[in-house]
């Protein structure tokens, strides 16, 4: 009986573990987690834009827009939901979580900068989806 308690106990944790690794960032992405939230390998905060429609592989952020908000690139990896590839009308590659493509702010300065964090009431920051 004890062992059968063990046995479920590890099953229960390994599969935890399991959901959680599948959302965290990908190994080949740019991103990690800092403080809660998805930040790029230079430390900067990560966010999605309403306008952008999850799940329609593509990104409504273009031109000036872009400028301001520069697209989180992704690799030529292959990726496990809850991530994705957005291909943008220049046709670059942008990394999405959740159908949503991934952006940075100009404005952020430093490392843990959250500025852009409701924008307009559009942007907002990504929390770390392994948390």
């Amino acid at each position: 009986m004890q062992l059968l308690r063990v046995s479920t106990a590890l099953t229960a944790l390994l599969l935890s573990t399991t959901v959680l690794a599948a959302d965290a960032p990908p190994a080949s992405s740019p991103l990690k987690s800092a403080h809660g939230v998805l930040v790029n390998s230079s430390g900067m905060t990560v966010y999605t834009y309403d306008k952008d429609a999850a799940g329609s592989g593509k990104s409504s952020c273009v031109e000036t827009c872009a400028r301001n908000w520069p697209p989180v690139t992704a690799g030529s990896a292959a990726l496990a939901e809850p991530w994705s590839v957005v291909t943008r009308e220049d046709g670059s590659k942008q990394l999405a979580h959740k159908g949503k493509p991934l952006y940075t702010f100009i404005k952020d300065k430093k490392e843990g900068d959250k500025t852009g964090d409701g924008v307009g009431g559009a942007w907002h920051v990504v929390t770390d989806p392994a948390r």
